[in-house]
């Protein structure tokens, strides 16, 4: 039986702090994670063909309004051969990292996750016909959620699964760190994406099939929990595997279908190399303060060139440099705090423009503290905010819903803020399964009540639905289904002023800005320019 940590104890286990469980992963329902259905490898993905393509079609459809703009880029080709490519990022925004990398990496995926994401309604018919496999994690073993034997026995049950996929040249996304957090730089690696990966190797050489790799991924969004917030996912070199390192008795024993732990000197070597190589996709900053303090610098050099960072993209990468080139940096894990007056001067100024809602991107050109207002914008933003105008009653019927449900659960959580684009995700995702369907019949059920005032209206007369069809009932099942890309189009253009609104309000914000502080701005801003 494992040892239990009360609440009221320290949380810590090996000296490392314990992530707080939230109610939902407290629950374990032991029989049902052992009856999930195992993964298939004989087709082109492991779940169900229908419910896994149907899944990422409306996902890609959900992430185009959830986040503004979305970017990615490789250091090298990715693999879309028949190797296995074990995918491990930082992890801070709950389901929407490995989402993040699902959309981004050519290969179909085999999927490990917390144990609660296929016993939960809802989620969990979905995640089961998907074959995603439960993981029991070290905080819920400890906390009592089950026996030590019973956790090793899902755990080498779904370990097992994720590593015959990833040998059979499918993908496959685990977190080294073990947990969604909020720090702004890694927390101590776990070794089970190591673990399953070598595995995932052993299994390959078994049965004479190409080597996995480990290809670490770099996960970065503007503010993880705003709403239409940037995205940008950064696959790093991959990490080959050297055959002579898989021993021969795991080699021996994975081939007869049996779960065996790989050499801890192996994993120890594995997992080191890939510590080596991740934190540098990370802000990997002592503090989010002096996350934000780098980026403002980026932006002030950026400035001071004549030139703007005009994507998230490239402002990640521009605050990396100055990182990386700070002087007398200490490489450490975790990241040791920069020093110097330049970082105070950036820090300050930062957390004047942090207070108003503004950062760096609302600098202006050489000369000027704070840009104005682009002009150039202004013919677009009229266009968006008309067309959700004209939209507007089919995106409070459908998409206020949605958001409506979306805040409420990812305000009401207790998963952390980490989550709470996971809620606002899913309340998108499964909204418009739910609710669309029931919001277009009251729709249809108006238009037919009231056919003669649309007739009227439109010039079309009383006949006006059979224009579509050949009798009013095949008119009335076309316009049912019409409903379904105006909601699309509503979401769509709610989004687009959503965009016009936070531009508006933060060029107001620059117009309005005190004069003293925008004199103490400049100063500090001179201080990283002169």
């Amino acid at each position: 039986m494992a040892t239990i940590v009360t609440e009221q104890d320290e949380m810590t286990h090996n000296g490392e702090e314990l992530p707080i469980l939230s109610a939902s992963a407290k629950r374990m329902k032991i029989d049902k994670l052992l009856a999930t259905p195992l993964p298939t490898y004989d087709g082109s993905v492991p779940g169900s063909y229908l419910w896994t393509k149907l899944a990422f079609w409306m996902i890609r459809r959900v992430s185009s309004v959830q986040f503004r703009t979305s970017s990615t880029s490789t250091a090298a080709q990715l693999s879309t051969d028949g190797a296995g490519a074990m995918c491990c990022g930082w992890h801070t925004n709950g389901l929407m990292d490995p989402l993040g990398i699902f959309l981004n990496h050519p290969k179909e995926f085999v999927v490990g996750a917390r144990h609660d994401l296929v016993t939960r309604p809802l989620l969990g018919w979905w995640t089961r016909r998907l074959a995603v496999q439960p993981v029991v994690r070290k905080a819920e073993l400890l906390r009592g959620g089950c026996t030590e034997e019973e956790a090793a026995q899902l755990n080498g049950r779904s370990l097992l699964a994720l590593s015959s996929g990833i040998a059979h040249g499918f993908g496959c996304v685990l977190f080294p760190e073990g947990t969604s957090h909020s720090q702004s730089h890694m927390i101590r690696f776990k070794t089970g994406p190591v673990r399953t990966l070598l595995a995932a190797a052993a299994l390959a050489k078994a049965n004479d099939l190409p080597l996995p790799h480990l290809v670490p991924v770099g996960l970065h969004y503007r503010r993880r929990e705003h709403f239409r917030t940037d995205k940008f996912v950064e696959f790093g070199e991959p990490i080959e595997l050297d055959e002579t390192s898989i021993p021969t008795e795991m080699v021996d024993a994975v081939g007869r279908g049996g779960w065996v732990e790989p050499p801890q000197a192996t994993v120890h070597r594995v997992r080191d190399r890939l510590q080596a190589h991740l934190p540098a996709l990370t802000p990997n900053t002592s503090t989010w303060e002096e996350h934000r303090a780098l980026h403002l610098m980026a932006h002030a050099k950026a400035r001071d060139a004549g030139t703007r960072l005009t994507s998230w993209q490239d402002e990640v990468l521009a605050a990396r440099e100055v990182r990386r080139a700070w002087p007398n940096r200490v490489a450490s894990f975790p990241p040791e705090p920069l020093e110097g007056d330049s970082l105070r001067f950036a820090s300050e100024a930062a957390e004047l423009l942090e207070a108003r809602g503004l950062d760096g991107r609302d600098l202006g050109p050489k000369g000027h503290v704070l840009r104005k207002a682009s002009l150039n914008r202004f013919p677009g933003a009229v266009l968006a905010v008309l067309t959700f105008a004209l939209l507007f009653p089919f995106a409070l019927t459908s998409l206020g819903v949605q958001i409506a449900l979306g805040r409420l659960l990812g305000d009401s959580t207790d998963e952390g803020l980490d989550a709470r684009t996971s809620f606002q995700f899913l309340a998108a995702f499964f909204g418009s399964m739910l609710v669309w369907p029931v919001v277009a019949a009251v729709w249809t059920l108006i238009a037919w009540y009231n056919r003669a005032a649309v007739g009227d209206f439109t010039g079309w007369g009383d006949g006006w639905l059979e224009l579509f069809a050949a009798s009013s009932i095949s008119g009335l099942l076309m316009l049912y289904l019409l409903c379904f890309p105006i909601f699309w189009a509503s979401g769509k253009a709610f989004a687009a002023a959503w965009d016009v609104w936070v531009d508006s309000k933060k060029a107001w914000t620059r117009a309005r800005f005190p004069a003293d502080q925008k004199a103490e701005l400049a100063r500090l801003l001179g201080e990283l320019t002169p």
